[in-house]
């Protein structure tokens, strides 16, 4: 179609390969770009060309904007499509593609500035007349103004990183005496994930139902919206179903927040695909949440919904052309549903769950879509996010789409890793979810955990296949009469997996086990801060410290009270599964009926 002859995707995953997929479609070359630690991932061999990132720290490599440009002047990329998470939101990156001439598929930055922001985004979007959760429109600067703020406009309150999203820096607080940890962890949160620790402060609205608008503006006055989604059901903040058209949404609700949608992306000047979030609460209220200035994981079910291929639209708006479509030609068809199938533990708290995928079969049929970026032998590895695949159902309506995620849901095998798999069953099967709720408590509730434990023991599995690992092995060879050293990576032979967990059941120096009073890392991450010290007293249940993991953070608490003594980590390390934090002593020994 001449928009472009080559375009680099500055992504990994299962939205590279989303991507790779429509660029073929289009007749344009595609190249990936790959960290050390996803040197065997399927984005890398999807691709028509792929480039190593590296060398430095594999959680680095795709935010590293020089090797980035100079991968894609290297290969000849005319445009670079930055997907979702990494760089996809930064406008130092947007300016910095087109000061090389390269085109940058997404919004300008200008609009990324004021809605990367989430207190200049209110200010925008209040001045334009969009209605925004009450509270503050600026940063916020200690835990006393927090609880000022709390005072004011009521208890609970929700605060907020002012770059933050997807729940990153995001701190509900119920009374004043929880402020001063919550500002400081959401701080925390917004430098280690946004580079900003600026926070601001909003009512917290009690279950409401989280629904946003798609949005697509070209470069020539138009802009449309697609209808709504409704994302309610969320752990942590974390999205972990969407589905469109909302439940909860009718007609003039819908012609309403659509048209809520159109303004704020005119008030800043939008271009490209782009989401409103916003919050719907009991009495029918909408107020503006954020905009995501990208595609979105869930952008699935809006393609499913309206027959559109939105990432298409994104690259025909940034090659100049005008939308495919006016607001009138827009059709809402059926009903949609996603389910993000995770590596996550319900039964441990939503446990980071990374590993190698020892089998994998997808399921198929009528109306069924995986997203998927792996393949039996693929290694989720815990430095990224911990989302596998998406599995996405259309349907005539609510109830049949439900019933067809069921039957897709129960044919996925995936072994390994824990997964999601036996959690989205037993939500779907559950009454709330049925009755189209917002499922508030069920999510987390033990119940529900323990339902999805035994459907997951319920999954059919199929035969391992080959490990997959890949193992870099030199040789020498001659080419032309010139000798050359080559690195080729090769699959490691069958053993080689099983030596390895002999070693992390001994651990080092061959000693079985960890001693019983000891509290282990239950997995690999960083230590973002330390909440106890040498020789303290502490209760079971107690928070020893806070590791960050497939961009979550987790607590790590006491099994038990004790005092705490051999303290090994400090705020920046890198801690693996099964490592010792600390041992906690009993600080008096309990009495043995046992005589000498």
């Amino acid at each position: 179609m001449g928009v472009f002859s080559k375009v680099l995707v500055a992504n990994r995953g299962e939205i590279a390969v989303r991507i790779f997929r429509t660029l073929r479609e289009l007749g344009v070359a595609s190249v990936a770009v790959y960290s050390e630690a996803d040197r065997g991932s399927l984005h890398v061999t999807v691709a028509d060309e792929a480039f190593l990132i590296g060398p430095g720290p594999p959680a680095e490599s795709y935010l590293n904007q020089e090797r980035l440009l100079a991968t894609a002047a290297r290969a000849g990329a005319e445009a670079i499509h930055p997907g979702y998470g990494f760089l996809a939101e930064n406008a130092g990156f947007a300016r910095a593609c087109e000061g090389a001439g390269i085109v940058w598929i997404g919004p300008p930055p200008e609009a990324i500035d004021v809605m990367g922001s989430k207190t200049a985004a209110r200010e925008a979007m209040a001045a334009a007349g969009v209605p925004i959760v009450p509270g503050t429109t600026a940063p916020v600067g200690s835990a006393e103004d927090v609880v000022r703020l709390g005072d004011e406009i009521g208890w609970p309150i929700a605060i907020k990183a002012s770059a933050g999203g997807g729940g990153k820096g995001l701190k509900v607080v119920a009374r004043a005496a929880e402020a001063e940890r919550a500002f400081e962890s959401a701080r925390r949160e917004g430098e280690a994930y946004f580079s900003d620790p600026a926070v601001y402060v909003e009512r917290y609205l009690e279950d409401p139902r989280h629904v946003e608008v798609q949005v697509l503006a070209d470069a020539h006055g138009n802009v449309i919206h697609l209808g709504e989604r409704d994302c309610t059901i969320q752990r942590r903040h974390q999205k972990l179903i969407e589905e469109t058209p909302s439940p909860a949404v009718d007609h003039e609700l819908r012609e309403r927040i659509g048209q809520i949608g159109l303004d704020a992306a005119r008030a800043v000047g939008y271009r490209s695909a782009g989401t409103i979030e916003g919050l719907l609460d009991r009495d029918g209220g909408y107020f503006f949440l954020e905009m995501n200035t990208r595609i979105q994981v869930e952008h699935t079910v809006t393609e499913l919904v309206t027959g559109l291929d939105l990432v298409r639209e994104q690259v025909l708006i940034a090659a100049g052309e005008p939308l495919s479509l006016r607001q009138e030609d827009v059709r809402l068809n059926g009903h949609a549903i996603e389910c993000r199938i995770n590596a996550e533990d319900p039964s441990k708290g939503f446990l980071p769950s990374p590993g190698r995928i020892t089998s994998y079969r997808e399921p198929g049929g009528p109306g069924v879509r995986v997203d998927s970026g792996v393949e039996a032998g693929s290694e989720v590895v815990g430095l990224y996010d911990p989302l596998i695949a998406k599995v996405v159902v259309h349907d005539v309506d609510r109830e049949h789409a439900r019933r067809r995620m069921l039957r897709a849901l129960g044919e996925y095998e995936i072994g390994g890793v824990t997964t999601l798999l036996g959690f989205h069953r037993a939500l779907l099967e559950h009454a709330c979810f049925v009755a189209g709720e917002t499922c508030h408590g069920i999510v987390e509730s033990k119940e529900l955990a323990e339902r999805a434990n035994q459907l997951s023991h319920q999954q059919t599995t199929i035969a391992p296949s080959q490990d997959g690992r890949l193992r870099e092995r030199s040789s020498t060879v001659e080419l032309g009469g010139r000798r050359y050293e080559v690195k080729a990576l090769v699959p490691e032979p069958p053993f080689a997996e099983l030596a390895r967990r002999r070693r992390e059941r001994t651990g080092p120096g061959g000693h079985h086990g960890t001693a019983k009073d000891a509290v282990v890392a239950p997995m690999q991450g960083t230590v973002l801060a330390v909440e106890v010290a040498e020789g303290d007293h502490i209760l079971a249940g107690q928070v020893i410290c806070v590791v960050e993991a497939m961009k979550m953070e987790n607590e790590i608490t006491a099994h038990r009270d004790g005092t705490v003594t051999g303290l090994s980590i400090e705020p920046g390390q890198t801690v693996t599964t099964g490592q010792v934090v600390c041992i906690l002593s009993q600080d008096s020994p309990e009495p043995s009926d046992e005589t000498s």
